[in-house]
């Protein structure tokens, strides 16, 4: 009788176990890999792709700006016996309140960068953090967890993850194209009819 009624209560549970449901607790869940959606969103990597890009363009500047100014200390080398202690003393401060002048341009420069793509880093980031919410909301989740380099799950069923879910409805918002939110069960559909 009591085998009977053990394996009546297994049985039961495992009937009752869906697929997106944790069995334990009857709470539905899902699980991001925070590092492959910051590697694949289009919005954050063009939103980077430009920062780079800027970066560059200002390093161009500074680059070019020392090399004169090291092409000045040489000449400064050369001509400093010829035209006097005087005159090198002079072109001595100036070529020293050139390089204190450079080096406050550079970290005014990497400041400005800084200032101007981490915050809207920042506002990409909370963003992709409201969509998830309204996601889990519009489909019944109880929690959503993050994996990746902070990671708050150390293993997780391939089937509870909706990485590809929510990277597929963020590049679409980000491009403009209209939203179809695709369940993870659906997502399973796809893959099993494309076999």
């Amino acid at each position: 009788m009591k085998k009977s009624l053990i394996l009546l209560g297994a049985a039961l549970a495992m009937i009752s176990c869906d697929k997106g449901t944790s069995s334990s607790a009857g709470l539905k869940t899902a699980y991001i890999d925070t590092v492959e959606l910051m590697e694949n969103y289009e919005e954050l990597k063009d939103w980077e792709s430009k920062g780079k890009v800027k970066k560059e363009e200002m390093e161009r500047e500074l680059q070019e700006e020392a090399r004169k100014l090291e092409l000045d200390a040489a000449s400064f080398q050369n001509e400093m016996q010829s035209k006097g202690r005087q005159w090198a003393e002079l072109k001595y401060q100036e070529l020293q309140k050139r390089q204190r002048d450079l080096g406050i341009k550079q970290e005014t420069m990497m400041m400005q960068l800084q200032e101007e793509f981490g915050v809207k880093r920042d506002t990409i980031l909370s963003q992709m953090k409201r969509h998830i919410k309204e996601y889990g909301k519009k489909e019944g989740y109880d929690y959503i967890y993050g994996t990746g380099d902070a990671a708050s799950i150390l293993y997780g069923k391939e089937e509870y993850e909706i990485t590809d879910v929510i990277l597929k409805d963020l590049n679409k918002n980000y491009k403009g194209e209209a939203t179809t939110t695709e369940t993870p069960e659906a997502k399973e559909e796809d893959t099993t009819a494309a076999k």
